[in-house]
């Protein structure tokens, strides 16, 4: 089939809006390509990068990876944990395993070379109630509780850690295991006593 140029230039000559109209259509499908090509290649479409497990790594060793794949970081927080090396990463933001566009800011929080220290508080002679909200606001994680001979039950009497009795005010690790003694009422006392009696009462048979 053959091409006639007359009859071409003819339709265009009798029907120009409808070829600016399709000027106008191809025009517009090209530019349309154009800027999402554009921003494809601005935003890296489909080159994510995924973020590795890097807990346990001194910043040192992670700093390797995250240079080399155009990560940028910064440490925002510590923690003290056992359960890493000091100095090394606990977590980031966004987490491990995550997809991120290069040049992504990763914000880490380390594990502190040393505990986080805290005051004992002055709880003597409070309830057990009170006593246990306090020392949970002052940081530590859980406490032990210890009922002693005393004649006003859940009263707080003192708090010890291994053995040792701590005065209000002493600055201790916040890792420190607390034993909360309290009173009971003299229940321990009054228990004692009879086992002693009935102890007696089988001598005496």
């Amino acid at each position: 089939m053959q091409i006639d140029i007359k009859e071409i230039r003819k339709i265009i000559q009798e029907k120009p809006v409808i070829i600016h109209l399709v000027s106008a259509v191809a025009v517009f499908v090209v530019i349309v390509f154009l800027t999402l090509q554009g921003l494809n290649l601005y935003t890296l479409h489909n080159k994510a990068i995924t973020i590795p497990d890097v807990r346990g790594l001194l910043m040192s060793e992670a700093s390797v990876f995250l240079d080399n794949n155009g990560l940028r970081y910064t440490i925002i927080d510590s923690v003290y944990t056992k359960e890493v090396k000091t100095g090394a990463i606990v977590e980031t933001i966004p987490a491990i395993g995550s997809k991120v566009k290069k040049g992504r800011i990763l914000f880490i929080t380390i594990n502190a070379y040393t505990a986080q220290m805290a005051a004992i508080p002055n709880i003597i002679d409070l309830s057990l109630r009170q006593g246990e909200a306090q020392i949970y606001a002052q940081g530590f994680p859980s406490v032990e509780i210890k009922y002693v001979p005393g004649p006003y039950r859940d009263l707080v009497v003192g708090i010890e850690s291994r053995g040792r009795k701590l005065a209000p005010g002493e600055m201790v690790p916040l890792t420190t295991a607390l034993v909360l003694n309290v009173g009971d009422g003299g229940q321990i006392v009054e228990e004692e006593s009879k086992e002693t009696q009935a102890g007696e009462a089988e001598t005496v048979q």
